[in-house]
């Protein structure tokens, strides 16, 4: 979705070859309040130029996560200031592109992101995550791969998956209550106090070896 119809046409001419199904939007008016009155496509990943002002792209970011909560989101921006993309990230979007880096790496960014990861610079996402939890990365006290269960680490990479709590429970074959549990208990170990600071310290520590 963009508001330029040449944006529009790049995607187009990036996406296709690579054998994506797009159904391209071009935004009349950019929304300001919510999405009332706005017609959205269903898609399993959303594509945002966020050439808008700040806040228009926000709302725009955070109406498309509550009507379509399992849809993923990647947003394009000329430059990824933290002061944009830090409530972008917190708005549930899970792609950072910029204009110069869509040329070349659209196309991958959103497999990793439709299949359930992140696409995020990494220095970026770091200083993101160093702003959410409030401690310096060097003093976090992490937890060493014993002081983790199998069956939690079974549940995180459920979570990694962008399961919901029942999901999860199908999946294990196991009660949602007992997911819940080793939610709280996962959160507890990681020092963190909600799912998505869960998964993106863990995308993290991953993307660096740790």
């Amino acid at each position: 979705m963009s508001p330029h119809p040449l944006v529009l046409a790049e995607w187009e001419r990036l996406l296709l070859p690579a054998g994506f199904k797009l159904n391209s939007r071009r935004l009349e008016a950019m929304p300001v309040f919510g999405l009332e009155g706005m017609s959205l496509p269903r898609a399993d990943v959303f594509v945002t130029d966020a050439h808008a002002p700040r806040q228009a792209t926000e709302v725009l970011v955070a109406g498309i996560q509550e009507r379509y909560p399992r849809a993923r989101q990647v947003v394009v921006a000329e430059k990824l200031r933290e002061a944009h993309a830090f409530p972008l990230l917190r708005l549930g979007a899970k792609g950072l592109l910029s204009y110069e880096e869509a040329h070349q790496h659209l196309a991958q960014a959103l497999r990793v992101v439709g299949a359930g990861g992140f696409w995020v610079p990494r220095d970026l996402l770091s200083r993101f995550i160093d702003s959410n939890l409030g401690l310096r990365r060097e003093r976090r006290i992490r937890p060493s791969p014993t002081h983790v269960s199998q069956r939690e680490r079974e549940v995180l990479n459920a979570l990694l998956e962008n399961l919901a709590n029942k999901e999860i429970a199908d999946k294990l074959h196991i009660s949602e209550r007992t997911v819940k549990f080793h939610v709280s208990s996962l959160l507890e170990k990681f020092n963190v106090r909600r799912r998505t600071d869960l998964i993106l310290l863990t995308f993290q520590d991953r993307a660096t070896g740790l």
